[in-house]
This record gives C-alpha cells, sequence and structure tokens, in this order.
C-alpha cells in the first residue's frame, strides 16, 4: 500500500473515532458536535498550524544574512522548491523540523543546539530531510493527524473529569448516568487508537523524507552520521516539547523508557540508519 492510500485511510480512521466517540458518549446530537469541532480544528490546522507551532518554540525568522538561511536556500534551489522562512529555536535540545500547509508556506526551524553540533554536510542531511517532508506535503498531513489527535485526547480527558464528577446524562439525554463501556472506552481506548494511528502516518514518512533527504543532499552519509549525533544528544538533553507536535521534529524529542519508545512516532533510529546505508 503506498503512502498516499495509507494516510488517506488513517485519517479517516482519526476522523471516524472521533465521531464515534461524540455518537457513543451524546447520541446523534453528539455526533453533531463532534463532527462541527473537527471540521473547525482542521481548518484551524490547514491555515494556522505553523505559526502556531513556531510561536510555540519560540522561534526566532533569520534572514540572508545569516549561513543557516543560505544553506536552507542551496537545498532548497537543489530540490526545485520556493524558499522557506527560516527559523533558529532558542535551545541546546538538537533537533529541526519543517511546518506549513504547502511549499508556497513552509518554514523550516532548527534549534541553537543542532546548529552547533553538526558540520555543514550533516546540517545539510537533516535540512534536506524536512525538505523532503515539505515537498511530499508531509506538513500539512502530520499537522492534521495531530489536531484530530489531540481532539479525541481532549475528549477523552473531559470524559474522565465527566466520570469522576458527574457523568453523563446518558445517549440523547434518555438514560440516567454514564454509560461505563463508553466512558471505558472513550478514556483509555480511544487515546491509545489515536496514538497508534498517528504514529503510523508519522513513521511511514519517516523513511521516505530520509530516502529523499539523501537524495537532495547527494549523499546518505551527512544524515547517517547526523542521525548519531542527535540520538544520543537528545537523550541526554531533552526538548520540552508538546507531545501532539513530536512528530514533527526529526528525532523523537523526549528521553522515555523503552515502554514510551513503543509508542514513539519515529521509527527506531537504529533501523533508519541501516535504510540509508542500504541507499548507498
Amino acid at each position: 500500500m503506498n503512502n498516499a492510500l495509507k494516510t488517506v485511510l488513517l485519517l479517516g480512521l482519526l476522523s471516524g473515532l472521533l465521531l464515534a466517540i461524540g455518537e457513543m458518549l451524546g447520541g446523534s446530537g453528539g455526533l453533531m458536535v463532534a463532527f462541527v469541532f473537527a471540521a473547525v480544528m482542521n481548518f484551524a490546522s490547514y491555515w494556522f498550524s505553523d505559526k502556531i507551532v513556531l510561536r510555540m518554540y519560540k522561534a526566532q525568522e533569520v534572514g540572508p544574512e545569516h549561513p543557516f538561511y543560505q544553506l536552507v536556500g542551496r537545498l532548497a534551489q537543489r530540490a526545485n522548491l520556493p524558499m522557506p522562512r527560516v527559523y533558529i529555536i532558542p535551545t541546546e535540545s538538537p533537533n529541526a523540523f519543517a511546518t506549513g500547509r504547502n511549499p508556497q508556506h513552509a518554514a523550516v526551524a532548527a534549534t541553537e543546539g543542532i546548529l552547533r553540533m553538526l558540520d555543514d554536510q550533516e546540517l545539510e542531511g537533516v535540512i534536506a530531510h524536512e525538505l523532503t517532508h515539505v515537498k511530499h506535503r508531509d506538513i500539512l498531513i502530520s499537522s492534521v493527524a495531530a489536531t484530530i489527535a489531540a481532539a479525541i485526547m481532549m475528549v477523552a480527558r473531559m470524559a474522565q473529569f465527566a466520570a469522576i464528577f458527574g457523568g453523563y446524562g446518558g445517549r440523547d439525554g434518555d438514560r440516567e448516568g454514564s454509560n461505563p463501556i463508553a466512558l471505558l472506552l472513550t478514556i483509555i481506548v480511544a487515546p491509545l487508537a489515536a496514538l497508534l494511528i498517528q504514529m503510523a502516518i508519522s513513521r511511514s514518512r519517516e523513511y521516505s523524507a530520509d530516502a529523499g533527504g539523501a537524495e537532495i543532499a547527494g549523499s546518505p552519509y551527512g544524515l547517517v552520521e547526523a542521525l548519531k549525533k542527535i540520538d544520543y544528544a537528545a537523550k541526554r538533553i531533552p526538548l520540552d516539547a508538546n507531545p501532539a507536535t513530536a512528530h514533527m521534529f526529526i528525532i523523537q524529542p523526549f528521553s522515555g523508557a523503552a515502554f514510551f519508545n513503543l509508542f514513539s512516532s519515529h521509527p527506531p533510529t537504529e533501523k533508519r540508519i541501516n535504510a540509508l546505508l542500504h541507499l548507498s
């Protein structure tokens, strides 16, 4: 199954899950509320996700005089992409991401830590990876997936509070008290399902972006060395990142236990490196 078809199916599953939760907790009225909620959030994520994410991480835009801007410009030209806006994030944790609704409205951001840590060849590999996400329009898809997943998790949190402090009035108001099965599915199963679907969307695209980045950079070796360095350093200096945006970064920004890593938005770094080395 190709990435485009898989993405359509997975986004459909996410949207369906949100609508099912609304119908389960509120009947036809809840279904309509969930539909409107999903539509509003998707609209907001399409138009404003880049501004929200960049502001979230206090990213500062740089211009043509900055060496990082010049590096991004060379790679964008090589990739036949419009020049994206270029930002630097003031943190020592090494990482980078791309955002925006399409190649004409894209932005690339890198942390101060990654700019200091990597040499030019390694940084080219990282930025070429991010520009591949722009070229494939992964940045829009991941933003929509993150927004719907966040909505599902927020509804689950609301259901949890309702279960503790009073409960729902039942489907269409015709029953008193909460439906324990519906609440259990909403509180536990729905967020886990949303996380797994979001993970499937993100993981399948990281390998593609790695391969595309190696092609743009002209070699996989810069990205291979960069992934090794970033993976090691990011565990020692984790980024204070919002979980809803974790999939956007080139490396999982958190340090966590093995159980947490099972639900990582990124494939294991070792597997990504092996896949890149097989390209040479």
